[in-house]
């Protein structure tokens, strides 16, 4: 949903994020601040996640995404704003296809 009350970002995060339980850590992080979205592993070796929800909250989660589980080294994250809808709920996909 886009508007004034929700921003949706989808991003790449690069560097040592596979391996290291990212995704579920993205997934307990962003259910902790109420947002929605998804999260998978790249065959890159990229994680790529979309955040949904209020700005001040999406923004919180790009903040915490820089550093990540405690084993990761986060090298680069590219954000891109989006619009359209995401579903309720936050969850892990796995493999490279939605």
């Amino acid at each position: 949903m886009s508007g004034t009350g929700t921003r949706t970002v989808s991003v790449k995060i690069e560097g040592r994020v596979q391996g290291v339980f990212y995704r579920a850590w993205t997934k307990q992080t962003a259910r902790s601040l109420g947002l929605d979205g998804w999260v998978r592993n790249a065959n890159d070796g990229s994680v790529e996640a979309v955040f949904s929800g209020p700005p001040a909250k999406v923004d919180a989660m790009l903040k915490l995404c820089e550093d990540g589980p405690p084993d990761a080294r986060v090298t680069n994250i590219d954000i891109r704003e989006e619009s359209g809808t995401v579903p309720k709920g936050f969850k892990v996909i796995r493999g490279d296809r939605f």
